[in-house]
């Protein structure tokens, strides 16, 4: 069920009410509740692959009762084992098994060996990389020890199927989350109205922002070859808008749609594209991710404590795996590693720590050496989308080529609409802007309640009147 679909429309309300009007007095009874809507809500999608969430909650509900009884270490490291085997096999199945049959075939077929091996027709279930990854956190913080394992089963498969949160995140931690459904919610007017302006502004981002800039952005990649350097380089501009609007979109509906219910989910976007440098724009980014790999990958590896050279291993790492869990593809490694590179030259002269606060703090506008941060930042970041977009490396190379010809001082070609989506794309940058040290652009309780209802109506005509064509979440596939 997509967030910005008629289904979810009439979905939201009709679970609303039945969960503060219903179900309240009983926490138990409550909790059952969401897992119930979770499971209508992901198996609107496909309910064959709801059998996967029920097998890597039970899974990992047993583990960490185990982990909690079990003394002898190496008994475990065993149970930890089990969890780590069984979610990361799903994973690695569903998402991965044909990358590596089609370049195992590709390597023999090189070296002229010609096998007989085809690929499955493998449909990945939407998700599985979010809730995956927040049910071994789970598992292995368990383990760790920082952690307490639950004895509710109901909290935890709440937890794990939380319906806002289960197809694209953030992914949450135990920690964090699953502490808020042992507790009695109460309604919260403040957080609820708050939840709604955060909700009305992602579906601008996405409807608005991010499907039209989709339009351009398809047009120009899948005719690259024909467009001017100048051309090429607004299409990959529109693409940095559009994974933006998104998946930062999606992010402020899940989390506005879980204030609704009295849950409060981590922040996962933080106005990236205003970053000084790329370390920053890394903490600004996808932060329940960078997260996650940061505290379950990096400073289990030594982080940078270490040695030079391991921090150069630590680093490549990170960034490719992160760019591996993106997508079963080159591309996106290809991503990772350009990523690597640019936080490299940062964390070798310690000064991938140096831009923390915010841009500008404390000013209206940034000085002019902010001002050129921001843009440099911003075209490494683009270029590294280049790949992340492109179908193959070889369209990759060919792209970031055509953007540098002689006629990249010509004058982008013009297909209708891109002005008014450039618009748009600068609304939503100023809004951000004057709103950058606030969780999201709506956040403007502190208005008067006219000024803040014409914002509000103007917002909604524009989503009616100047919707794109409507895509799905970038972030499906992943």
């Amino acid at each position: 069920m997509l967030f910005n679909s008629i289904t979810f429309a009439f979905f939201l309300p009709i679970v609303f009410v039945l969960y503060w009007f219903v179900f309240q007095r009983n926490l138990k009874y409550q909790n059952f509740f969401v897992v119930c809507a979770s499971c209508v809500f992901y198996g609107w999608w496909d309910w064959r692959f709801l059998s996967l969430i029920f097998i890597s909650t039970f899974q990992d509900y047993f583990v960490a009762l185990k982990l909690k009884q079990t003394i002898d270490e190496r008994k475990r490291k065993k149970w930890l084992l089990v969890s780590v085997l069984v979610n990361i096999g799903f994973l690695g199945f569903f998402k991965y098994f044909n990358f590596f049959i089609d370049n195992f075939v590709s390597a023999l077929t090189f070296i002229g060996l010609n096998p007989n091996v085809t690929s499955l027709n493998i449909i990945l279930p939407v998700g599985i990389s979010f809730y995956t990854f927040q049910t071994l956190s789970y598992t292995i913080d368990v383990y760790k020890k920082k952690i307490e394992p639950t004895t509710d089963f109901m909290a935890f498969a709440a937890y794990v199927s939380f319906f806002p949160l289960l197809v694209a995140g953030p992914i949450e931690r135990a920690t964090q989350l699953l502490k808020q459904f042992y507790v009695k919610r109460t309604f919260d007017y403040a957080k609820a109205a708050d939840g709604m302006r955060q909700i009305l502004w992602g579906l601008f981002k996405k409807i608005v922002i991010a499907d039209n800039c989709a339009t351009y952005v398809n047009i120009i990649f899948e005719n690259s070859h024909d467009q001017t350097g100048s051309t090429l380089l607004l299409g990959a501009v529109f693409f940095a808008f559009q994974i933006y609007g998104d998946f930062s979109g999606y992010s402020d509906i899940a989390i506005g749609t879980a204030r609704l219910f009295g849950i409060n989910a981590m922040r996962n976007f933080a106005y990236p594209y205003f970053s000084r440098d790329i370390a920053e724009f890394w903490r600004r980014w996808h932060i329940s991710l960078s997260t996650w790999f940061r505290d379950y990958v990096y400073i289990p590896l030594g982080g940078s404590r270490v040695t030079k050279p391991k921090v150069i291993r630590n680093t490549f790492i990170i960034f490719l795996v992160s760019g591996f869990w993106h997508g079963a593809d080159w591309t996106f490694i290809v991503w990772g590693a350009f990523h690597a590179v640019l936080f490299l030259q940062l964390i070798l002269v310690e000064k991938n720590r140096i831009n923390t606060d915010s841009v500008a703090e404390g000013k209206l506008f940034p000085n002019v050496k902010e001002i050129f941060q921001m843009g440099t930042t911003f075209l490494m970041v683009v270029v590294g989308w280049i790949f992340f977009r492109a179908d193959s490396i070889g369209q990759a190379l060919d792209y970031l080529v055509g953007i540098v010809n002689v006629n990249f001082f010509s004058k982008p070609l013009n297909y209708g609409g891109m002005n008014k989506t450039a618009f748009f794309v600068s609304i939503m940058l100023i809004a951000e802007w004057f709103q950058r040290n606030r969780a999201h652009a709506l956040q403007i309780a502190s208005l008067h309640v006219c000024l803040r209802r014409i914002i509000y109506v103007l917002i909604i005509l524009c989503i009616v009147f100047f919707m794109g064509k409507n895509e799905q979440f970038i972030y499906f596939q992943f």
